[in-house]
């Protein structure tokens, strides 16, 4: 059963992972925890405008961070991404038995014979003008 409630989180994670940057975080993530500062090292933007990204991020549950003394740092939380991959998986499997009832009827109906008549459009282009 699908409710608003249920997949309000997925959605957020969704939205967190349709923009490049916060991709390139996550990844960076994935090598270790990082300071705020060292995420946005590699980026051409402010350190708020890196912020807002990591708010996004936190939001969604796939980055968690703490505060010790002046340093924030970051981690990755796995669970909202197994969260999505599980709801993707569910999806692939509703389709490809789809695609496979599909399949058995394609291959139990008949193919038309090629012995076809002619219908009369075709019989009056091929018949000589006089």
């Amino acid at each position: 059963m699908t409710t608003t409630e249920s997949v309000a989180p997925l959605n957020l994670v969704f939205q967190a992972l349709a923009d490049p940057t916060r991709r390139l975080m996550l990844e960076r993530l994935t090598r270790g925890p990082a300071s705020v500062s060292e995420l946005a090292r590699p980026f051409a933007m402010s350190l708020p405008a890196v912020v807002q990204h990591l708010q996004l991020l936190e939001a969604s549950g796939l980055v968690r961070s703490e505060k010790v003394g002046r340093v924030r740092t970051c981690h990755i939380e796995t669970a909202a991404l197994r969260n999505a991959e599980h709801w993707i998986g569910e999806r692939r499997t509703a389709w490809e038995r789809r695609f496979d009832r599909l399949g058995e009827i394609l291959a139990s109906t008949p193919e038309p014979s090629s012995s076809a008549p002619e219908s009369a459009s075709e019989s009056e282009s091929a018949s000589p003008q006089e």
